[in-house]
């Protein structure tokens, strides 16, 4: 198997065990680039890794995927930071990327992604997983 993938796409989505990103894209592996985070964000090690696949991989489109009951919809940050100082014993200011509105969120990652200089202009779509129905739809 090779390194680039076949279809020249590159899915940026959350970790959430739920959403299997070639699963509900209809993708066979080695497809596309696929990067995870906590809630599908356009974080600065998530760019990195799309600029890498472009460059050196030749990708030539993005997929934004988010879902609907996410852990970070409506989450209190300030609550989760309490948390990890109680459980570890460290303070922390690390931001989660909490939200309120998922559409918005998916949005404001596509925007992220459009105005990054480093990354080429190409095709971004943004797209929710519904966990209840498994079916895919676009973010306007």
């Amino acid at each position: 198997m090779r390194a680039e993938p076949a279809k020249k796409i590159a899915i940026l989505a959350c970790m959430d065990t739920r959403l299997v990103p070639i699963r509900v894209l209809g993708l066979e592996v080695g497809d596309a680039h696929i990067i995870r985070n906590a809630g599908g964000l356009a974080s600065a090690d998530a760019i990195r890794s799309l600029v890498v696949s472009q460059q050196l991989l030749g990708t030539r489109e993005i997929v934004v995927i988010a879902h609907t009951k996410c852990g970070l919809h409506r989450a209190d940050e300030a609550a989760l930071r309490r948390r990890i100082e109680d459980s570890t014993g460290a303070a922390t200011d690390m931001g989660f990327g909490a939200f309120d509105d998922l559409d918005a969120m998916v949005r404001r990652q596509v925007e992220i992604l459009a105005a990054e200089g480093a990354l080429l202009d190409v095709p971004i779509h943004g797209l929710v997983y519904e966990v209840d129905t498994g079916q895919l739809r676009p973010v306007a």
